[in-house]
């Protein structure tokens, strides 16, 4: 799976989370630009998680801001 591919699927994962239909792009925060609270994001890493049958640390969630840095997580993870 490539990375398009994993951003295709992530696409329509957080759909149901962008409550305020705020525009995705590679450079949308989660705490900024989505105004997620901690809660939202566990549920959204939990979403990810089931989908492609990861496990996303603590650590690598502290680490990602971005929607950009998400994708490329995920793919990284699914090599």
């Amino acid at each position: 799976m490539d990375r398009d591919d994993t951003k295709a699927r992530i696409d329509t994962l957080i759909e149901p989370f962008n409550k305020k239909g705020v525009a995705i792009t590679e450079s949308t925060t989660f705490a900024g630009d989505l105004e997620w609270d901690s809660l939202t994001v566990m549920d959204f890493v939990a979403a990810i998680e089931d989908e492609f049958d990861i496990i996303i640390s603590m650590n690598q969630q502290a680490e990602i801001e971005t929607y950009g840095q998400l994708i490329d997580a995920v793919t990284k993870l699914r090599a």
